[in-house]
C-alpha cells in the first residue's frame, strides 16, 4: 500500500513539472490564451502625450501575459521626450501597470531644446499656453555654469523686483542679461560676473528714479562703474575707463 502511494506521490510531482511546458508547447499561455487586455498609467499628465504612451506600449505586448518583456516597455516609454522615469509590472491576469514621472520643464536651451527641472537637456516643444520659461544660451560643455548663474542672477534681480527672461554665455566666456521689460545687462567675464551684478543693482533703485521707462542697455564691463542707455537719449556713463 505504501509503495503505491509513492508512486502516486511521485506520478504527481512529475506532472506538475511536466504540466507547465506541455502547457507552452501546446500555446496554453499564449497570447490568444492569456492575452494583455488592460494597460493603467499612473500619473498627472501635464506635458505627456497619453496617445504617445500606448503607441509605444502596443507593439510589446503581443505575445501575451506570461511572455511580455517589461524591459522592452520599460525602455520605449523612457524614449519619449516628456518622460523623466518610468515602473513597469504585470497585474494577474491581464493587466500592465505603468508608473510614468514627468519631466518638469526648467527652462530654453540655444532655442532648440529643454532643460528640465533635474538639469537634462531634451528635445520636445512647450504645448500652447504653457508658462513662459527663461531662454539660456551657451555652449553645451557649459550648461551646469549657464544653469548656475541664471539662479544667481535670479536671485539677485529678484530684490529689486526684476524678472529674468534670459541669460547668455558667449564662446569667449562673455556673460549677458536679459531682464524681463527687454533691457539687455552685459556683465562681462565670468571671474567679475558676480561682483560687477551686485554693484550695478546696489545702485538701481537710484538709477531708476526719475525715469518713466527702463533702460535699453546696460554695461556693466568698467573698471569702476557702468554705461546705461536710456531710449531716445545718449548713452550716461556713471565712472571708469570704458572696457577695449
Amino acid at each position: 500500500m505504501r509503495g503505491s502511494i509513492r508512486v502516486l506521490a511521485w506520478c504527481l510531482a512529475i506532472a506538475l513539472v511536466a504540466l507547465p511546458l506541455v502547457g507552452v508547447l501546446r500555446g496554453w499561455f499564449a497570447a490568444q490564451s492569456w492575452p494583455v487586455t488592460r494597460l493603467v498609467v499612473q500619473a498627472h499628465f501635464k506635458y505627456v502625450d497619453a496617445a504617445q504612451i500606448r503607441a509605444a506600449v502596443a507593439p510589446r505586448v503581443d505575445k501575451g501575459f506570461f511572455a511580455l518583456d517589461l524591459g522592452a516597455v520599460q525602455r520605449a516609454v523612457a524614449a519619449l521626450p516628456w518622460v523623466e522615469a518610468v515602473e513597469v509590472r504585470k497585474r494577474w491576469p491581464d493587466t500592465l501597470v505603468l508608473r510614468v514621472h514627468e519631466r518638469q520643464p526648467f527652462a530654453h536651451w540655444n532655442e532648440q531644446q529643454l532643460i528640465s527641472s533635474k538639469g537634462v537637456v531634451f528635445d520636445a516643444t512647450l504645448p500652447a499656453g504653457a508658462p513662459a520659461l527663461p531662454d539660456l544660451h551657451g555652449p553645451d560643455a557649459r550648461l551646469a555654469e549657464v544653469v548656475s548663474f541664471y539662479s544667481e542672477a535670479r536671485r539677485a534681480f529678484a530684490g529689486a523686483q526684476v524678472r529674468v527672461q534670459g541669460l547668455t554665455l558667449t564662446d569667449r566666456g562673455s556673460w549677458s542679461i536679459r531682464i524681463g521689460d527687454g533691457s539687455r545687462v552685459v556683465v562681462g567675464d565670468s571671474a567679475q560676473a558676480a561682483s560687477r551684478l551686485h554693484r550695478f543693482l546696489d545702485v538701481l533703485p537710484q538709477l531708476m528714479s526719475g525715469h518713466d521707462r527702463s533702460f535699453v542697455y546696460a554695461d556693466l564691463r568698467y573698471t569702476n562703474g557702468f554705461a546705461v542707455l536710456w531710449p531716445a537719449a545718449m548713452p550716461t556713463t556713471a565712472g571708469g575707463t570704458p572696457p577695449a
